[in-house]
């Protein structure tokens, strides 16, 4: 059966490559290449019963988690915390307790000293669509028209609320698909075009793979497009297509 868990072999390979001769060129070359992903919804703490997110990269190596994620209902379920693979906050994910489309808003985790929920820090909010629409799962709409463009929201300072106002608004992205299926993309919003792409993990010989099972699933990350924010949205939609959870149970 094919590993899951990080692959430290390969990752002392990557590192090892990457600081020989011609490893930055290497590296410079691999920025400009889609990033793939692993993701396993399961917490990386391990504990029976746990949920969660483990993310990890072509390496093996863990990049993004979520830990002790709770699966109940949004007004009970409170802030979810997307971290980087140390285990450093990165974005802070809070449900709209009072909305029609099942919202959900992100914000920058504040430094030290600011205010926790500083309405400047906040990055998007996302929304469910309506059977209307088609095959839109959701909708993203930024805080900045200049965050949409390459999703660097990191880096982008935000504007004070990135909730639409009243009337027609194009969304900054839209996610196109069935993630229940394990088969959808993030397209933007001003011109279509595909920055990430969610489908089901196949291991194993090339001619026979196996199709994994829906708890496991791969990301595809296209170049200059934040892979936390992209990470954050996968979360988000885990959230508004929710359907109940049977924890893991471990036999004796």
């Amino acid at each position: 059966m094919s590993r899951i868990h990080p692959n430290a072999e390969a990752s002392r390979r990557r590192l090892l490559l990457r600081d020989a001769p011609g490893g930055a060129a290497e590296s410079a070359d691999s920025a400009s290449a889609a990033a793939c992903y692993t993701v396993w919804m399961r917490s990386s703490m391990g504990f029976q019963g746990t949920d969660g997110f483990s993310v990890y990269d072509a390496g093996g190596a863990l990049a993004f988690r979520v830990d002790n994620y709770s699966r109940r209902r949004k007004i009970f379920a409170g802030e979810l915390t997307l971290m980087d693979g140390h285990g450093a906050p990165l974005l802070s994910l809070r449900p709209q307790i009072i909305s029609m489309h099942d919202q959900w808003n992100c914000y920058k985790v504040p430094e030290e000293g600011q205010a926790k929920r500083a309405r400047s820090q906040q990055l998007f909010s996302m929304r469910k669509c309506s059977v209307l629409q088609g095959n839109r799962e959701a909708e993203v709409y930024m805080s900045s028209p200049a965050c949409s463009t390459t999703a660097t929201t990191t880096t982008t300072s935000p504007a004070s609320d990135p909730a639409p106002p009243p009337g027609p608004q194009a969304p900054s992205f839209w996610i196109e698909g069935c993630f229940r299926r394990r088969s959808c993309k993030i397209r933007r919003g001003v011109d279509g075009q595909e920055v990430a792409r969610i489908a089901r993990k196949k291991a194993g010989p090339g001619k026979a793979p196996l199709t994994l099972g829906d708890d496991v699933f791969s990301l595809v990350v296209q170049p200059d497009v934040d892979c936390a924010v992209i990470m954050a949205l996968v979360v988000v939609l885990d959230r508004i297509c929710w359907r109940p959870y049977t924890p893991l149970i471990c036999s004796s």
